[in-house]
């Protein structure tokens, strides 16, 4: 009998709380993959961002397919993707069964600061707003673990790997 494959796992959050650099650094301390959300966005969404426009759920539909999609073929995945209504997070555990979430929660003035000192990225400073009017909180739902954004990283991937050893 062999044993089940770890859970996949999201980290989620508002732009600039740090998901993308926590997916990495715990997919490397296990030796898993990691897939960078933003990378499954098409042209019109990484358009719309750049030109500082707050993406709709229609804007999301495919992207949250092509999502659930490597969630289904890739098992014990780890993803970096804002994941920030609730009913995108149920699409996503309907494509993963046992699927956890790691929400990154973030003050909107550091995020701001994180944001607008980044380079390289289509995501636009002046979306932040837009970010933390949609976000719906998931720390009442099973299986997220609460990240306080602010701490340093590495304590961050400490806690993150505790909590998928248990």
């Amino acid at each position: 009998m062999t044993a089940p494959s770890p859970p996949s796992v999201v980290f989620m959050g508002v732009a600039g709380s740090g998901k993308s650099t926590l997916a990495a650094m715990v997919a490397k301390r296990l030796g898993r993959v990691w897939l960078e959300g933003d990378q499954f966005h098409g042209e019109a969404n990484r358009s719309k961002m750049a030109r500082g426009e707050p993406l709709t759920d229609a804007d999301r539909v495919s992207w949250l397919a092509s999502l659930a999609e490597q969630l289904q073929q890739r098992p014990s995945v780890l993803l970096a993707c804002s994941a920030l209504k609730r009913v995108y997070r149920d699409q996503l555990r309907v494509a993963s069964p046992g699927l956890r979430f790691a929400f990154l929660d973030i003050s909107k003035a550091e995020a701001s600061q994180r944001v607008s000192t980044r380079g390289g990225h289509f995501f636009a400073a002046s979306l932040m707003d837009s970010q933390f009017e949609t976000l719906e909180s998931p720390v009442d739902e099973a299986g997220v673990l609460r990240l306080d954004a602010s701490q340093p990283l590495d304590a961050l991937q400490r806690q993150v790997c505790h909590w998928l050893a248990d």
